[in-house]
């Protein structure tokens, strides 16, 4: 896949820019508030889910104070608004296939704003299950080629737990059961390697690969999505060429 630009690509290099933005910090505050009130627990040791949504707050330099705070919103010991976690899916350009997880203290506002972005850039919203099928929910971790040789990391993941590997051109594809992700990422960061990202994602089975006004149209629908304020996550199966991108 070397000189493409595949959904994570593109999603990565933007969450580099939200985060310039403070944009990021809404999205981790409602994570650590749903983690900490789904997993039954504050308490990083015993919920995975919150220990992992701190961990990325702290690797964007969130404050301790705020992280307590969002912590305790989840909890209840303080007051704040109770988000409910929806799913919504639908198509793009070409028929690519889009997933996206939202948070939402209104989900009638939410739906309808989510409809209108569809509709405003080319896609449609589809039926609950109309677009699943076409993921597989698995633990990414990304690595840069320079952190390792293929053959050490291979090993070390494999030794982990991870389920395969994959050359994606300028980084190593490192892919998990869900329940295993947390093990792998550890293994790998243990060694001295920092991952370029490293999350519980939805993998398309396929690609679709877009060109011209269809690509064109595909990143303003997902730009579209993904700075709505009730958005959390955007999956996607297009692929496009940096070229295309430039």
């Amino acid at each position: 896949m070397s000189g493409h630009s595949k959904w994570h690509t593109i999603k990565h290099k933007k969450g580099a820019l939200d985060a310039k933005r403070g944009k990021i910090f809404t999205k981790l505050i409602k994570e650590i508030t749903v983690a900490a009130r789904t997993g039954g627990s504050g308490d990083v040791d015993s919920n995975a889910r919150l220990r992992k949504a701190v961990s990325d707050a702290k690797a964007q330099n969130m404050p301790n104070d705020t992280i307590e705070r969002a912590i305790k919103r989840g909890t209840g010991e303080l007051e704040g608004a109770s988000y409910d976690e929806v799913v919504y899916e639908g198509y793009g350009p070409n028929g690519v296939a889009i997933m996206v997880e939202a948070m939402t203290d209104n989900r009638n506002r939410t739906v309808a704003e989510i409809r209108h972005i569809f509709s405003k850039n080319g896609g449609n919203m589809g039926e609950s299950g109309s677009v699943a099928w076409m993921f597989d929910k698995k633990g990414y971790i990304v690595v840069d080629k320079a952190a390792q040789s293929e053959e050490e990391l291979f090993e070390l993941a494999i030794e982990a737990g991870a389920d395969d590997m994959q050359d994606d051109g300028d980084v190593f594809e490192i892919f998990t059961a869900p329940e295993n992700f947390e093990t792998v990422n550890d293994a790998i960061k243990a060694a001295g390697i920092e991952p370029q990202a490293a999350e519980i994602s939805m993998v398309p089975q396929n690609y679709i690969k877009l060109e011209g006004t269809d690509a064109k149209q595909m990143m303003k629908l997902y730009d579209a999505l993904d700075d709505n304020d009730d958005v959390q996550k955007v999956w996607a199966n297009f692929d496009i060429d940096e070229s295309e991108m430039e």
